[in-house]
């Protein structure tokens, strides 16, 4: 009787951290065509690293990203007011 009272907690054991990485809250990141890479996306506009133009690419770059973040932090938000205001309507 004691072996199949472990068994359960055993497979618990081992699947737990299968699970746990289902309960990542990573920030949204914006998805680009030609993939997430700043630099590479800078690079293949031609511009020289160091240079101006290549400083003020990184930062739109960078204030694209921040903008998606918050646009999808807002849509979560926006989403659970909604629902807490209409708790009738799925």
């Amino acid at each position: 009787m004691r072996r199949n009272f472990a068994r359960p907690h055993i497979a618990l054991l081992l699947i737990a951290p299968l699970l746990a990485g289902c309960l990542d809250r990573g920030q949204p990141t914006m998805t680009i065509a030609g993939g997430d890479d700043d630099d590479a996306f800078c690079r293949a506009n031609n511009v020289a690293v160091g240079s101006s133009e290549y400083i003020a690419c990184r930062k739109d770059r960078d204030v694209q990203r921040n903008n998606a973040n918050a646009r999808a932090d807002r849509r979560q938000r926006d989403l659970g007011e909604y629902m807490l205001n209409h708790p009738d309507r799925p």
